[in-house]
Order: C-alpha cells, then structure tokens, then sequence
C-alpha cells in the first residue's frame, strides 16, 4: 500500500506530507484547493508524464516521494525485478522517487537507486492503479481485459504452460523457414560452400606444419652462410693445418695436467676435468662434421617450401588469421553442406512435428477457451448485478470472445485459428449503459457517472483477480447524485477491504465511508497560495460534510452528522432500517 507521500515545490504545493491508511481514505477539499494536484504528483512518481511546468512558479526542481509497504506476495513477485537491476529490498517498503529540474530533465529512483523510466513505471503500474488520468487505468486497455478474465477464471498455470508450446512452435517454424529459403539462393550458396572447403582440402593444411616449414624455409635460404660458419667451427676444433686446432691443444694440457697431479695431487681434479673437456670437444666436433656433411644446398626445396608457406598464407587471410580457424572453417561447411543436402528429409520431419504441435497448441487452447467461456458468463452476471445496485438496472455487461481463422494457425476441430501465446481468444469487454443501446467495447464508453460507476462495478468484482494493491479514484462522482453516493461510498469501503484505497471526492455521501478522511485547503506563504493537507477528526468531519452539503448551519451539521452515523452503522453491519432507527 501507499503508506506515504511526500511532495516538494510541485504546482502550488510547497511542502506536502500525507500518510494515508490501509483502508478507504478520502481526499476533499473546495475547487481548485489542488485535490487532483496531489494525485497529478502520484501519477508523477509512478512513472506517468514528466512536464517542467508542474515544477513551482521560482523554484529550480520538484520532488515526489511515495513509500509504499509491500505485501509478502507482491514483494516476492517484485524481487527477482528488482535483483536484476542491483536494487536491494530491506524488509516491506519500496521507496520510489522522482524528480523533475527546470532544463527538462528528470530522473527516476527505486530504494535510492538511479533506473531508466520504463523500468521505472513498470514497477510504478504493479503499485497503483489511478482511475481518472487514464495512464494506470488497466480496465481501459483492452490487452488487459484477457489478463483479467484469465486470472478470474485461475487460468495462469494453463497459460504458462500453452506458451511453453508456442515457443517451441516459434523455433520449430523458424527452422522450417531457413530451409525454404529460395532454391536458387540454396544452389548458390552450395557452390560457394564446396568452392570454399575444396579450396581448403586442395591445401590439406595441418596445423603443426607451419612452425615447421618456417624453420626449414630459414635453413635453405642462409644455406650458404651456415655452411661457412660450420666449416670454420669444425676447421678450428679439429683440423690437420699446420696451426694447432683447440682439441690438440685441449689434450696437451690435458696431458700436462696429468704430469703435474704426480707431484701434486691437488691438479688431479683438475686433470680429470680437462679429460672430460677433451671428451665434449670431441662430441662438438664429430656433431659438427655430421652436420657440414648433411647440410642442404637445394634451391627446389626452398622453392617448395615457400610456396606452400603462401598456400597456407593465402588460406589463413580467407578464412581465419591460424590454421586452427580455416580447419574450423572447413569443419562448419561441410557440417552446412550436409544440412542442405538433407533439407528435404530434415524438412518433412519438421513439417510432420510443427503439424503435431499445432494440435497440441489447439487442443490446449480450445480447454482454455471454453474456461474462459464458463467464467466470462459468471463475470458478466456478476458485474450486471454490481451495476443494478448502482442504479444502472438496465445496464447490459457482455464478455466478448472472438476467434479469427487462420490457414496457419492451430487446428481446432474442423477449423485452424489464429493464435498467440494466450491461445486462440480475442477477448473485450461489452457495455450497453441503457435500455436500448447495443453493446459496445467498454473502451469507447462516454465519460462521465457511468463509467465511474462502470468502473467501480469491475473493480469490485475483479478485486479477487486484481493484485493491484492501491487503488486511487480521482473524482469518481462525476455525474453522481447524493442518492447513489451512499451506495457508491459503501461500494468503495468494501473495495478496501482487499486493496488500499484513495478517493478524491466532492460528494458528502462517498466522504461519510472514509476511514480516513483528509481535506485539502489553499493556504498562502508571504505573497505566495499553497496547498496544504490535514487529516480530520470526526468534528472536523461534520464541518467539512456540511460544507459539501452546501451550508454552514445547524440543519447541515445535523445533516452530515446524520450521513456519517449512517454510514459508521453501514460499516459495523447493521442494516439501514436499523441505522435510520
């Protein structure tokens, strides 16, 4: 519920603090005193119009604040929304706020986190829904009137269900229609594909291959300059030139080193390390006559490797920047060949399982269907009853479902019908306001007491399927005489007893049901006029039914004393016989 609202320099408000209560609270006030301004600043801080001139006369912004306390199924119904956008949920209350600056800008906040204003009024249409302004009026937008129908009809788990099978039709279908695609476009594109995957398999890159030709391709091109550095590192370890090579002279120290241990023990250690120096130096050099007698001079070769250096090159620019992504590469056209190739058997297959699920969406559909029916007529007649008591006995409430062919919807009997994830309906609510008058779509219904008493018929017999908790009525007795005033007010209170419920009202009668009762008065602050609020005791009551009975004298006290004994009785049970006793 709304548990409270805090309004800053918006309109010719000033400073405005309200706390309303669970049950029926009233808003009255003279004309012009700035009741609608308040719920202009409600329909503000759920996410409705932001205009710069709502922003007091000299000041630079205006601020909305609205606290509202959840109920344990609405907060857990709202904390998946809210986790996914890192807004944290301490306990019951939700914080939304929204402010509006003079350059036009206004910013939206849910627990003081800063969210984009569509999130925003999302969240904003499961708190409240105003009648009077249109923006949260569920009722007048016909998408919402099968939401409704299937909540009063406790369809939602059917629903979840139907649409799990309309998913899997959406992909099945969008599956048939890639292969259906254009034959010629196929051909096409088969050519392409086996052009791409010969060129590759001509190549047959592997992808180890690559390092490995690159240092085969280093070798053969400094060929020349390898074997000159090699033959001069052999010539010097071990050559037979009149100049002594390193392993002669390694062996004669060696052999020195050996002489010297006899008399000194200590070079024996060093003797030995000059024998092993002797036995690398001649692995060094036999590993390098092997080499010089093995290297390569072959100009073919190095062509040979060059070129398929650049095959493999020219694949890795086509197709990927490694060998790894032209293999993959290779691997996906082959997989798209062969599921071309197939497209027929693979087509009929599907064709055969969208066939099968159409069935099954049309058998689910025409179950929901016919529950949607049984409930429809019990709704209506509820309503109609509802309607009667608000002195329109000649009203007529319909529910219109309607089905539309569709040679590739679902099969329902001997017909195929047009069909989405809530199934085969098109559902409207109907309304005939007087004797006479044809049914038409409640949407198009005039303004004015009947469709608020139209309204507030719905509301009633939808509270159970409504999980809006707080509804507001701005200025529900348009239209509304002081005789259908009292049974619109006790309409209004039982109304709250499964929502919270705020009215703005002139009519005495509704005002007399309140449970808590504010009024609303231009005050003035140095040379400026301000609205303010205050919450009536039950004298202050009497005054300000009086005044709505349009007197100030002891016969209209007596008056509006009477109206809120009247409806005090109605509250606690006691029928208007006994209340009038």
């Amino acid at each position: 519920m709304l548990s409270e609202l805090r309004i800053t320099d918006f309109a010719i408000i000033d400073q405005l603090e309200v706390r309303f209560a669970q049950g029926f609270n009233v808003i009255t006030g003279e004309t012009g005193a700035g009741k609608s301004i308040i719920i202009d600043a409600v329909d503000l801080v759920l996410g409705g119009r932001a205009d710069s001139d709502f922003i007091r006369a000299g000041r630079e912004r205006a601020v909305v604040e609205a606290v509202f306390k959840l109920s344990d199924d609405l907060r857990v119904a709202l904390a998946p929304l809210l986790s996914a956008e890192h807004i944290e949920l301490a306990g019951d209350e939700l914080i939304l706020i929204r402010e509006l600056r003079a350059n036009g800008r206004n910013t939206c906040r849910l627990n003081g986190t800063l969210v984009n204003l569509q999130f925003y009024r999302e969240i904003g249409q499961r708190l409240v829904d105003i009648h009077g302004q249109g923006e949260h009026l569920s009722l007048l937008r016909t998408p919402e009137h099968l939401y409704l129908l299937d909540r009063y009809a406790s369809l939602e788990v059917s629903r979840a269900q139907l649409a799990e099978l309309v998913a899997q039709l959406s992909a099945l279908r969008a599956e048939i229609a890639q292969l259906q695609q254009d034959e010629a476009a196929l051909a096409r594109r088969m050519d392409m594909l086996s052009y791409q995957l010969e060129e590759i398999r001509a190549v047959a890159p592997r992808v180890e291959e690559e390092a490995a030709l690159r240092a085969e391709s280093e070798r053969l091109a400094n060929a020349e300059q390898i074997a000159a550095l090699s033959g001069e590192a052999l010539r010097l370890l071990d050559s037979e030139d009149d100049l002594p090579s390193a392993l002669s002279l390694l062996n004669q120290i060696a052999a020195l080193l050996h002489k010297l241990a006899r008399f000194d023990a200590r070079m024996a250690e060093h003797a030995a390390n000059a024998d092993a120096a002797v036995a690398q130096v001649e692995d060094i050099a036999r590993a390098l006559s092997h080499y010089v007698e093995n290297i390569e001079h072959n100009p073919n070769r190095l062509y040979e490797v060059e070129e398929r250096l650049e095959a493999l090159n020219r694949l890795k620019r086509k197709y990927g920047g490694s060998i790894e992504a032209v293999l993959d590469f290779a691997a996906r056209c082959e997989r798209e060949l062969q599921h071309i190739t197939h497209s027929e058997a693979r087509l009929a297959q599907l064709q055969a399982e969208e066939e099968a699920l159409l069935r099954k969406i049309g058998e689910r559909s025409a179950q929901i269907s016919a529950a949607r029916r049984q409930a429809a007529d019990k709704l209506s007649a509820a309503i109609v009853r509802e309607l009667a008591e608000l002195r329109m006995a000649d009203a007529r409430f319909e529910v219109s479902l309607t089905q539309t062919d569709d040679p590739t919807g679902c099969f329902v009997g001997e017909r195929r019908l047009k069909f989405d994830a809530t199934g085969i309906d098109a559902v409207e609510f109907m309304l005939a306001a007087n004797r006479g008058e044809p049914l038409r779509p409640l949407v198009k219904v005039a303004s004015g007491g009947e469709t608020a008493r139209i309204m507030l018929a719905l509301k009633t017999v939808l509270s159970r399927a409504d999980p809006t908790p707080t509804l507001i009525f701005d200025e529900i007795d348009q239209g509304i005489g002081g005789r259908i005033g009292g049974v619109v007010g006790q309409k209004l209170w039982k109304l709250s007893d499964g929502h919270q419920v705020l009215c703005v009202t002139h009519l005495a009668h509704i005002a007399a049901f309140a449970d808590k009762h504010f009024r609303v008065s231009k005050g003035s602050s140095g040379e400026r006029t301000v609205a303010v609020i205050a919450e009536l005791n039950e004298r202050a009551r009497v005054d300000e039914i009086a005044e709505m009975l349009g007197a100030e004298t002891l016969s209209a006290r007596q008056s509006a004393h009477d109206i809120l004994v009247l409806a005090r009785n109605i509250k606690e049970g006691k029928s208007v016989q006994e209340s009038l006793l």
